[in-house]
């Protein structure tokens, strides 16, 4: 039997692909004030952090893109052509810095945290391009990219800012699947530009992880991105099993549990799922956790059954 870890060690030794005393723990959620200052945001995100007792935190990012002055949308390629580099410090993308720094100093010692990025071609849907993106990708293919390529510079400075202020590595999400990208397209507008922010970052941190989004994920695209950690929704039925991707991926493996299957069921229950994705995922090179953001209206007893249930594997 191993003995008892801190959080920071267990991490840290999940990371390297060492045995732990049990695989560490951590889930997230959307908390919706994305309209308050990253002070209080940070703070929020810490509490709710310690109070499940996780052990690693991964700090969410709805701190929006600025659009460019004067406009309201990019739907067209003139539109695009607007796109700009800028300082992120200078955007309001200075509130998740801040947030950033502000964890950096509440966790020294204690855990290791990462921050959320959308990758280019998700940032252009999320708000700049919106409705418009997926006609502009057929209809001015060109002028896409070209703003694609705007938007993964702001993103790689943004990112090696963020690592600078302490994260331990960035989370970014891809869309890489059938229920949102055809395989050309993902290959084409979305896939390059999210390499190009992980290679930049690569040497900067250990905890680079790729968030494959969606169901029926494009395996072989996802796995050749370079992180450190894939994150997953392994219960999906159309996805690999946590089995089935360590034959395609070297890292380590966040997932386990279905972020999908949360409200509505009992305590119990959700111990039961929590023991197979435990025995399923391992103790080595294994983060357990939701394959995607936990709903807000979750009951918290739930949440702490699933720590409950990580800290017993450890007995």
């Amino acid at each position: 039997m191993i003995a008892p870890m801190t959080k920071l060690k267990r991490v840290e030794r999940t990371l390297a692909g060492e045995a732990v005393d049990r695989p560490p723990v951590t889930m997230w959620s959307h908390f919706g004030v994305q309209h308050r200052p990253g002070g209080e945001f940070a703070r929020i995100s810490l509490d709710y952090f310690r109070h499940y007792d996780y052990d690693l935190l991964k700090l969410m990012n709805d701190y929006f893109y600025p659009m460019p002055d004067g406009i309201e949308e990019l739907a067209s390629a003139e539109d695009l052509a607007r796109l700009e580099r800028f300082r992120p410090q200078e955007c309001r993308w200075a509130e998740q810095l801040a947030a950033v720094e502000y964890l950096s100093a509440e966790l020294a010692g204690e855990a290791l945290f990462i921050d959320t990025i959308f990758e280019p071609w998700q940032t252009l849907e999320r708000t700049l391009a919106g409705e418009h993106l997926r006609r502009l990708m057929s209809e001015a293919p060109d002028a896409v990219k070209a703003a694609l390529e705007v938007v993964t510079d702001n993103l790689i400075e943004y990112a090696r800012a963020s690592i600078e202020h302490g994260a331990s590595g960035i989370f970014i999400t891809v869309k890489a699947s059938e229920e949102y990208l055809t395989r050309a397209d993902a290959a084409e507008f979305e896939l390059p530009y999210a390499r190009r922010l992980l290679e930049a970052v690569a040497d900067l941190a250990p905890m680079n992880t790729v968030h494959a989004h969606g169901g029926n994920i494009y395996t072989d695209d996802v796995v050749s991105l370079p992180a450190a950690v894939l994150s997953y929704q392994d219960r999906g039925a159309s996805n690999p099993s946590l089995t089935e991707m360590r034959s395609h991926f070297d890292g380590c493996l966040m997932g386990g549990i279905d972020h999908t299957d949360f409200v509505n069921r009992t305590p119990r229950y959700i111990r039961e799922r929590t023991r197979e994705a435990i025995a399923e995922g391992g103790r080595q090179k294994f983060i357990l956790a939701n394959g995607c953001s936990t709903p807000a209206e979750v009951n918290p007893v739930v949440l702490h059954a699933v720590v409950e249930e990580a800290k017993a594997a450890a007995r």
